[in-house]
């Protein structure tokens, strides 16, 4: 019997039957895989074609001795046996996962944790990176639906699938487009996409969120600690100071608000990529949207035309009139102090990444550190606050 260590887990890979003819047998084997172990234990039945009854009693004493147990990658007629018997009501049991090909599919949106591509007219699936990636595709369907029942215009995945080695999820999108797509195809779309975001972030902003949501205060602390040495103490003190003091109002964050974020199904902007959703005061949410427009493309332009498919001179012109829109004025000077204000906070997260990712040491990722300290450092030398 094989078994493997992933994470902090312990894999033991069923296969065949396992009935009264061999039972004993597996579960003396099993017992030999797992002594002295009392960690999480994973019950891989990709390959197990058949359960019986006493087979079951293997898994049931199992589940006396292990608290945190579950049975993956189980086949639809093995799943029915342990959704008949119950086994489904007492422990974690998933069924195996259909398999996407995303090779040829159009690419419709990536951020840091995934890919998005449309399958079909009516599905996107949103593919992870990261291989060990279940806990976060669950987080993120728990994130969605709470979202949802909040009344925020979301769409929730409805089936896991694995693609190639990691693992997707299915939404439902009849006839939708991203803002991205719609902006693409004409540029003179802009105040309407600036429309369409500003409804969804006041929408959001209004929501307060339950204890499941975590605060981005807590977030932003953790970049600044690692990227305490880009800066000389004085700066570091200042806008350490001015991070603190942005109040906790226990609001709804998108986290990751851009135009391939935002899917037009109708007249209805629907918002996808629940993973960063989080809690905080609204600057933090107008810093990422900073971002998506203009951060991440300070030292070299191409970076944003790259991302979101569309000049750097109409994402310019898009984040002035979403700020615009949302702070309600057309006075230059408000918009400008409170896009100031933003790009504090997402120069931040940008020079942060840009030492996380080890690049600090390459021409590229040097420039744009150095480029992030000096606009973080000149900003904070004049402002009191980040708040609006």
């Amino acid at each position: 019997m094989r078994t493997e260590r992933k994470d902090d887990k312990l894999i033991v890979f069923l296969d065949g039957r396992i009935d009264s003819a061999n039972a004993l047998t597996v579960e003396k084997e099993i017992d030999q895989c797992v002594s002295g172990y009392s960690g999480p234990l994973v019950l891989d039945a990709e390959h197990l074609s058949y359960i019986s009854s006493t087979g079951l009693r293997v898994i049931l004493k199992l589940r006396k001795r292990f608290t945190n147990i579950c049975v993956i990658n189980v086949a639809s007629d093995v799943y029915d046996i342990f959704n008949m018997t119950g086994f489904t009501e007492i422990m974690d049991i998933e069924k195996e996962y259909r398999t996407f090909d995303v090779t040829g599919a159009e690419l419709i949106g990536e951020g840091a944790n995934g890919k998005v591509y449309r399958i079909a007219n009516d599905l996107i699936i949103k593919v992870y990176k990261d291989a060990s990636s279940l806990d976060d595709i669950k987080r993120e369907r728990e994130l969605s639906r709470t979202a949802f029942v909040l009344g925020i215009p979301t769409a929730i995945p409805f089936d896991v699938v694995k693609v190639g080695d990691t693992y997707g999820s299915v939404f439902e999108m009849i006839n939708a487009k991203s803002l991205a797509e719609l902006l693409r195809s004409d540029v003179s779309q802009v105040d309407y996409v600036a429309e369409k975001t500003v409804s969804l972030a006041k929408t959001l902003h209004m929501t307060k969120v339950p204890d499941n949501i975590a605060p981005q205060s807590d977030t932003a602390r953790e970049w600044l600690r690692e990227a305490q040495g880009a800066f000389d103490e004085v700066h570091f003190a200042k806008l350490k100071a001015l991070i603190e003091a942005i109040p906790e109002t226990g609001t709804m964050l998108h986290g990751d608000l851009h135009i391939k974020n935002i899917m037009q199904q109708d007249d209805e902007a629907i918002l996808i990529d629940m993973d960063t959703l989080c809690s905080g005061h609204p600057i933090y949410e107008l810093a990422f949207i900073y971002n998506a427009y203009e951060g991440f493309g300070i030292v070299d332009k191409g970076v944003i035309r790259s991302f979101l498919g569309v000049d750097d001179a109409v994402a310019a012109r898009l984040l002035y009139r979403i700020l615009s829109l949302y702070l309600d004025t057309e006075d230059e000077g408000r918009i400008e102090e409170v896009r100031e204000k933003a790009s504090v906070i997402g120069l931040l997260r940008v020079l942060r990444r840009v030492i996380r990712i080890g690049e600090q040491d390459t021409p590229a990722g040097k420039a744009l550190l150095t480029a992030c300290r000096e606009r973080i450092c000149d900003a904070v030398d004049r402002l009191d606050t980040l708040t609006f």
